[in-house]
Formats: C-alpha cells, structure tokens, sequence
C-alpha cells in the first residue's frame, strides 16, 4: 500500500511504504512500537498523521473534535477524491446534526431484526452461486463467489435491476482501486454511477416498490428531510459501502481459514463458532485498513503528539486491531477468541452502518462454503495471491481455490 502518489516526494513520512506493501501487519508492528503517531502521506499524495495504537485510534473514533467535514481541512492540506456535488453530500463527509437526520432515516432499515429476515434470501443466493461451480474442481472465488454475492444482496435491498448489476460492481472494483495509469477511469466510473442513480431514483419515483431505495426517495418527496443530493449521495454510499466491505471481509476471511488449518478445522466441528469467528477474521484482516480521514477541530493532542487544527488524521484499524496491549497473542488467529471491541468496521457514531448485514452474510458465505466443500484449498501459494494496491481497502484480485 503505497504512502505517496507517482511523483510527490515524502520527506517527513515515517511510513516504509515497501515494507507495508509486501508485509502490511509487519510494518504496523514497528510503527506501533516506535511511537503511537507518525508523519505519511495519504491516498491523495498530502501529508497526514498516521494514528496507530489501539486505544488512541479509538478514542479518536468516538471524538467529536474530530470532523469528517472536509470545510473543516487546512487549505491545500487535503485533496482527496472528487465527487460531483450530487454524490459529495454522504455520510462520510457528514458531522451532526446533518449526520445524525440522515444516518436515522437509513437505519430502520438495518435494524438486527430485518436483517435477521434477510438470512433465509442470503443463504439461497450463497447456494445458487455455489452451485454454479461445484462441478468445476477449481474455481476463482472473487469473482464466483465473494464477489457476486455481496453485489446480489445490495442491489435487491436498494432496489437494482439484476440485469444492472454487472456495471454496480465494474463501477465499484474500479473506485475501490482505480488503474494509476488511466487517471479518467474513476471519473468514468462516478460519471456512470451518478447517471444511472439518478435515472433509477426517477424511476422509483413514479413506480416505487417494497425496496430501500423507493422508502428513501418517499422520505425525500413526503417528509422533505432529505435533499436530492443527499438522496444521490446516501443511494451511491449504500451500494459502495454494501459492496466493497463485505466482499473483501469474506475474500480475507477465506484466506486466514485455509492459510490457519488448525482453526479452520476447529471451525468445521463446531459450526456454532461462526459468529464469534467472523468477529475474530474481521479483527485479524478487516476489509479496511484506514478509517475515512478526519480533521481536528482544534489543536489536539494524540499520544503527546500535538495535531494542529485542520490536519489529516488517518487512522489505522488493521494496526488496532493487532495491538497487544489491546489483544493478547494479535497475529495469531484464534476464532475461540473474545474478539468484542474490534474495530475493523470502525466505533462510535460513525460505525459502519451496514456492519449487522456484512456479519449476516459473512456468518452465511463461510457456512456454506465450508458444508459444500470440505476439501477447499488455496490453488496458489499464499505469498502468490494478488492484493488490490489500495490504502482504502484490504481484498484480493482473485482467490483461485481447489473444490
């Protein structure tokens, strides 16, 4: 995961960005012991501070001093990705009160209990992709399983067409880790997502159906207590976000079975560890190793080291959630572990919104996989699977396996 774009120098980065590359936990591991925050450079090529110690990434986390509010950037301090005005109104660039209308408006929808009513549609979806493959002996899981099965649970909640689906995930996978040497990609990509969105909110509009996408769209026209950009920019995060945790949780957590056979064996004679264990695969190698970046309020102060105000702050949840001060043994994948406190899909008033639906379908995914083939391996040797080049997310290319 490179600290620097092409062609901007890193001076003041403390960050060995080879290092993180090839060995990410490795790197976290001397930066946590040197010190608790460190100068980098962040996804957009500018200077940052790296948070990288358990209890002050999330106390961060909780901080209201801290904004997600990108006014609240320095001048020239921070660039990051550029969304039209229509998609730029999410909830990731959101503090109250703002965050919490809107954020309360969504949530009915990912309350414990619809979810729950979610697992019977999630399961058959698992079964019907696993079917599809059980005859091949050998098969590239990302994009047979991990991948399609993310996608299929989030357009039929909002309310996407199937026959639309292919161009959701190719317009994802290419925001989560655009192309360095085609710099119009992502552009497209937003253009395409901005397009369609607006097209099919048009849509629900005059045709509104038993999906979320039709219930937000009244709550816009009804209540009035959503704007049109916010209702653009909440659909586009709802799918980028529904997407992309899930499917590279599930890629990672696949991986951390089959590399840690012990556990992978503990895990198959008892299905019943299954919750615990995706609290556990989501500690050990989480789909995000930063949290959206965040900027001080006012001058702050994190592990003695003074922030000035309007700073990046990025903070690493991976090196969290390795922490030994934290967790005892944190390299080691132990799914009878009590992993509660973990922060791969993040803490405080930005928790990952749709965190009970990634459980549910990761708890699913693995139960099926794991009772459909009992002799799954790695079709590569670890040190040959292909990890996408980005500091947003941590998930693979491709999972080649044997069935």
């Amino acid at each position: 995961m490179p600290t620097s774009l092409p062609g901007v120098p890193s001076p003041t980065s403390d960050v060995d960005s080879d290092a993180l590359a090839r060995d990410p936990h490795a790197e976290y591991a001397r930066l946590r012991a040197s010190g608790p925050v460190h100068r980098t450079v962040g996804t957009d090529g500018r200077p940052a501070w790296l948070v990288t110690r358990y209890e002050d990434v999330r106390r961060v986390l909780g901080d209201p001093v801290f904004s997600l509010d990108k006014r609240r950037a320095l001048p020239g301090n921070y660039q990051g990705l550029a969304l039209p005005p229509a998609l730029d109104a999410n909830l990731l660039n959101m503090d109250p009160p703002d965050h919490t209308r809107i954020r309360r408006l969504v949530a009915q929808a990912f309350t414990p209990r619809r979810i729950e009513q979610l697992r019977e549609p999630v399961r058959h979806t698992a079964e019907a992709l696993l079917d599809a493959i059980a005859d091949d002996g050998r098969a590239d899981l990302v994009a047979a399983y991990t991948g399609p099965l993310p996608i299929t649970v989030i357009c039929d909640l909002l309310g996407v067409p199937a026959r639309d689906r292919h161009d959701f995930r190719a317009w994802t996978d290419t925001l989560t880790a655009p192309a360095p040497d085609r710099p119009g990609q992502a552009r497209a990509a937003i253009g395409g997502m901005l397009s369609y969105l607006t097209d099919l909110i048009a849509h629900k509009r005059a045709n509104p159906a038993d999906d979320l996408l039709s219930a937000m769209t009244a709550a816009r026209d009804e209540g009035d207590r959503l704007s049109e950009d916010e209702l653009l920019s909440l659909a586009f995060l709802i799918l980028f976000a529904g997407y992309e945790n899930t499917v590279q949780l599930l890629g990672n957590a696949v991986v951390a079975l089959l590399t840690n056979p012990d556990q992978l064996t503990a895990l198959r004679a008892d299905p019943g560890l299954i919750p615990g264990a995706v609290e556990e695969l989501t500690r050990f190698d989480g789909p995000a190793p930063l949290a959206i970046r965040r900027f001080p309020t006012r001058e702050v102060a994190i592990g003695g080291v003074t922030i000035p105000a309007g700073e990046t702050v990025l903070l690493s949840l991976a090196s969290a959630n390795r922490d030994p001060a934290r967790f005892v043994d944190p390299d080691r994948l132990d799914l009878a572990r009590d992993a509660t406190g973990q922060l791969g899909l993040g803490h405080g008033i930005h928790y990952c919104l749709g965190a009970p639906l990634a459980r549910l379908e990761s708890e699913v995914a693995l139960t099926a996989l794991l009772a459909r083939f009992p002799r799954l391996a790695l079709d590569v040797r670890p040190e040959e699977l292909q990890w996408r080049p980005s500091m947003r997310a941590r998930g693979l290319r491709s999972l080649p396996v044997r069935l």
